[in-house]
């Protein structure tokens, strides 16, 4: 295995050409899958932790996430009995051993580490509750004001903070409405209050309250209508946990818990800082250990709670960016500013909206963008420290909190993602990976498989579907959730350490039967794939305006037209701070040139535009960048008190008169793309029942194209924009091929394609591969419709396989030389399926003594015939088993069909898709990896006259088995929390096995 020590310094210069990701067949650590590994806490066995991480590289993985889980304080479950906090928390003595022998035990397996900067999810540290970086809350009290419009006593809410401010409103109107229930968190529905002000009634009273918190006021409605309100707000740090734990102990910072810090400063990243210095940096064997094999600090989805989003530097820092104060305007903010993600059923008892809408609006918009200005310090700072320590910093940057994420995903150096939010979306994605590929960011990370209520139940090919997709949207970096402890820990049953006790994926392990069948497999797929994703620079056709005040947690897909998928078109989308990176300068008709090299900027009628957003598009336009308008003129984003709208809505339509910019109706930017001689740089053309998503990637003098099916099984054909020599690399085996049969058409390469659902392939174009691959000087620009198959001698020969038994039909092979050849096949042996079979099932079940989780299983055998391949589930004595299945059959070599041995040079052999990994044999030799999507292979090499054995090794899903003893199970001293117990699983090998005999044809080319 390739270990790239130098992997983390040059990460950071943002120039993905420097950084050396080793070779297809074997790429570097720095291109290779990653697991996060789950650390109960520091009290487990040193040597156990360090065996798993060196399983994690054994499998092919080129690192771990190191994460402290702690799931005892992260408020699902009680701590376990002997489980102490002050002893070995985050930080202490004991978890920097733990800490210190990870870091050592990746450097012997030649891995790399990257490692949560806090417990838990990682949002903060041990600490003194008096610092001030600690996070804060803003609390709202509110009171009516008599009709007479006095009001003398003490101010709402007093003593529960520092007074930010005192407003007083008019309420015109109020009505109920309902905060939305949530399955995700089991939050129900609840009713809140919308009370309209009038915009102009906002006074703040703050300076006229007396020290022990009383006031005088004096007000008029200034109308007959409504109701005079009195809004107190107040600061204070909350003390709240992202490491929930009480100790009876006192005296230290490591007595209870660790304390979430604030994010909208630079405050609280100093915290996590000092802590860092103080009690883990100031080893310098650790210090040493991070600088050979430390990637990545690290921060997790932001999972902070509150009332409203706050740091007493907002005010200060509202009133620099905008121009006017912010106190008066507290009413209009103060619902639905917490946390979108985590508390969607909670945004606030009481919502108050502006009777202006866009004045409210624009009060509103200014308040996230200063949210958001914080949090980029927040991160700014966390990523230049450990930019200092030779290091980089990854975050799932503004997961969760109500800004815009686009706005900062380029202050990190390896933004991340997560597939639980972005719920398998491409669009999302791609809503995502615009700004990371502007800011030209090596590594676009994603946290893949938390799936809800699929722990020990993920089929391996759903979760390669699910990484495909991220693939699709622009990830290039997989982090597998995740890896866990395998040995004994506190009140803690076989099979052991059980993460997010079952509620979600996954915890892999040595006690899955796929461990070490399945998981290589997916494992080297995903690293070939990550190999090419990250080569070079991207190309993205389109770049799609998007500018919201935040994001949607769920991140719905905001193009719905499917013209641009249809065609192959690529695109992602930028905001105007992504617009005003020094990198989105046009060239040659190109927005952000060296990449992704954008071919247009398109902007939909249902996009909002502030007039700084119209004035930076303007100069694109006259750069040169074509712009489309799509279905209308944009709308209005309001700022401020919205006095600009008519400046902007004047400003878009002297955009829309403008040289290089266009009109389309909706779902009509392809159709007005191609009027302009824009094409995709990757076509497709596939049936309606099959989409097929292209990524094109550019290095020196590489072109680089990754393809997603998504649908059905289809034929259909790319046509590149290249005329380099293409080639196939098959990211299953590692092997590059010179591609058979394609026809250059002018400065494009078409070639015809056909994918099964859920199947992926890459190609390669090159001028500089010939002396490595064998590459004749021809290729073929037409196939037989019974080719199966083909390979090249050395001597750059073609072995063209013809199915036998099928159509009698002339078959002929044209030669991009002009010459035609006939190469019927003249076997008469048709396909058929192997239906007698023997399964020995591999049964893995507890141990005797549950209490011991170092024993991966106790294993028994039970023997099966089977005359179909159908689900364990429907097999007597196997519905509720988990383990691995041994099916063997039988091939009589050649068929008893066939009239002549010598028509008859071998067969391929035609499997179902895989689920869960798969092994086959030959007469007890060993076949190449096998596609999970199209599982087909050549397996004539292995055949011999007579009698042969085919032999496949299929491991099973664990869940069937769990469920079974699931009222036996203890993690860390409680229940697993599945209330509900998801059903038995199918699982196994399930399908049709076929024989396809061909004959085979040699072709001077």
């Amino acid at each position: 295995m390739r270990c790239n020590l130098l992997c983390s310094g040059l990460v950071l210069t943002g120039v993905a050409s420097a950084i050396d990701y080793g070779t297809f067949q074997d790429p570097a650590n720095n291109a290779r899958l990653k697991f996060r590994y789950w650390l109960p806490d520091a009290s487990v066995d040193i040597a156990t932790v360090q065996r798993d991480i060196r399983a994690a590289g054994a499998l092919g993985a080129g690192g771990v996430e190191f994460v402290p889980l702690y799931n005892y304080g992260a408020s699902l479950a009680a701590p376990p009995k002997g489980a102490d906090w002050a002893t070995y928390g985050f930080g202490t003595p004991a978890f920097n051993e733990v800490f210190k022998a990870s870091l050592k035990a990746a450097k012997d397996a030649g891995m790399r580490m990257d490692f949560a900067l806090g417990p838990s999810a990682a949002q903060g540290v041990p600490s003194n509750v008096t610092d001030a970086g600690l996070h804060w809350d803003l609390a709202h009290f509110n009171d009516s004001i008599p009709t007479n419009g006095s009001y003398s006593g003490t101010i709402p809410g007093w003593g529960t903070g520092e007074l930010v401010a005192l407003v007083s409103a008019r309420s015109i109107s109020s009505s109920k409405i309902t905060n939305p229930a949530s399955s995700l968190f089991s939050t129900p529905a609840n009713q809140a209050t919308r009370m309209v002000l009038d915009t102009d009634s906002l006074i703040d009273h703050t300076d006229r309250v007396s020290l022990d918190g009383r006031v005088s006021l004096s007000l008029t409605n200034g109308s007959s209508h409504g109701t005079q309100h009195l809004f107190a707000y107040y600061q204070y740090q909350d003390l709240v946990k992202n490491l929930d734990i009480e100790s009876n102990v006192t005296g230290t910072i490591f007595d209870n818990g660790s304390y979430t810090v604030d994010h909208y400063s630079p405050r609280g990243a100093e915290t996590v800082k000092t802590f860092w210095e103080t009690h883990i940096l100031n080893d310098t064997e650790i210090v040493a250990l991070l600088n050979e094999v430390g990637t990545y600090g690290w921060e997790d989805s932001l999972e902070i709670k509150s009332n409203i989003s706050w740091s007493p530097s907002i005010p200060e820092r509202f009133e620099s960016l905008n121009g006017y104060r912010l106190h008066k305007y507290l009413p209009l903010l103060q619902y639905g500013n917490n946390n979108p993600g985590v508390q969607p059923s909670y945004p606030g008892k009481l919502k108050c909206v502006a009777d202006d809408h866009h004045r409210g609006e624009g009060f509103l918009n200014d308040f996230r963008a200063t949210l958001a200005a914080g949090y980029g310090e927040y991160l700014d700072t966390l990523t230049s420290w450990l930019q200092a320590l030779g290091l980089g910093y990854s975050a799932q940057v503004s997961y969760n909190l109500p800004i815009d994420m686009q706005t900062t995903i380029d202050r990190v150096d390896a933004p991340e993602c997560e597939s639980l939010a972005f719920n398998d979306n491409i669009d999302g994605y791609r809503q995502f990976s615009g700004p990371a590929n502007v800011a030209q960011k090596p590594v676009i990370s994603n946290e893949m498989g938390a799936d809800l209520q699929k722990a020990l139940a993920l089929p391996i090919s759903e979760l390669l579907g699910q990484i495909n997709i991220a693939f699709a949207g622009g990830v290039n970096q997989v982090v597998l959730h995740g890896q866990t402890f395998t040995g004994d820990y506190f009140e803690t049953t076989w099979p052991g350490y059980l993460s997010f006790f079952l509620l979600f994926s996954e915890s892999y392990m040595d006690k899955q039967p796929a461990w070490e069948l399945g998981m290589p497999d997916m494992i080297g797929y995903v690293n070939r794939n990550q190999y090419i994703l990250h080569k070079g620079q991207p190309r993205t056709d389109v770049a799609f305006f998007n500018k919201v005040s935040y994001t949607d947690p769920q991140l719905n897909t905001l193009y719905t037209e499917e013209d641009l998928v249809n065609d192959g078109y690529t695109y992602t989308y930028l905001n105007p701070t992504n617009l005003n990176l020094s990198q989105a300068y046009v060239s040659d008709g190109l927005l952000a040139p060296e990449a992704p090299a954008y071919q247009a900027l398109v902007i939909t009628a249902q996009e909002n535009m502030t007039l700084d957003a119209v004035s930076r598009i303007q100069k694109l336009a006259n750069s040169g960048l074509p712009i489309v308008l799509s279905g209308g003129i944009p709308g209005y984003y309001p700022t401020g008190n919205a006095s600009d709208r008519d400046a902007v809505m004047a400003a878009l339509r002297n955009l829309k008169n403008s040289d290089n910019v266009h009109t389309a109706p909706s779902g009509g930017v392809a159709s007005k793309l191609k009027d302009l001689s824009i094409h995709p740089r990757v076509e497709v053309v596939t049936p309606s029942n099959a989409t097929w998503y292209p990524v094109m990637r550019t290095e020196n003098s590489t072109d680089y194209v990754f393809v997603f099916s998504k649908g059905s099984a289809a034929q259909g054909y790319l046509r590149v924009n290249s005329t380099k020599t293409p080639y196939t690399l098959n990211s299953w085996t590692g092997e590059r091929t010179a591609l058979l049969n394609f026809q250059i058409h002018g400065n494009t390469t078409v070639i015809p394609l056909t994918l099964a659902s859920s199947q992926t392939t890459a190609f390669g174009f090159s001028d500089d591969w010939a002396s490595e691959v064998p590459t004749p000087e021809t290729h073929a620009v037409q196939l037989p419709s019974e080719a199966v198959g083909y390979n090249f001698t050395t001597e750059k020969e073609l072995i063209v396989h013809m199915a036998t038994g099928a159509s009698s039909a002339n078959q002929n092979l044209r030669i991009s030389n002009g010459r035609k050849y006939d190469i019927s096949a003249n076997g008469d042996a048709s396909s058929f399926r192997l239906k007698d079979w023997n399964l020995v099932a591999e049964h893995w079940e507890a141990p005797q003594n549950m209490s011991d989780a170092t024993v991966i299983a106790d294993k028994r055998n039970t023997t099966h015939h089977l005359t179909s391949l159908v689900s364990w589930l429907d097999i007597p004595g196997l519905r509720n088993a988990s383990g691995v299945g041994y099916y063997s059959s039988h091939l009589l070599w050649p068929p008893k069909s066939s009239n002549s041995t010598g028509s008859i040079d071998g067969a391929y052999l035609s499997l179902p898709q895989i689920s869960h990994g798969l092994k086959l044999f030959v007469n007890g030799q060993a076949v190449q990896t096998l596609d999970f999507a199209n599982p087909m292979v050549d397996i004539g090499p292995f055949l011999h006259k007579g009698s042969n054995e085919i032999t496949a090794v299929v491991p099973t899903l664990m869940w069937n088995y769990i469920r079974s003893i699931y009222d036996e199970l203890e993690i860390s001293g409680s229940k697993p929390l599945l209330t509900t117990l998801p059903g038995n699983v199918h699982t196994g090998l399930i399908g049709n096995v076929t024989v396809i005999p061909y004959t085979a044809h040699r072709v001077p080319m």
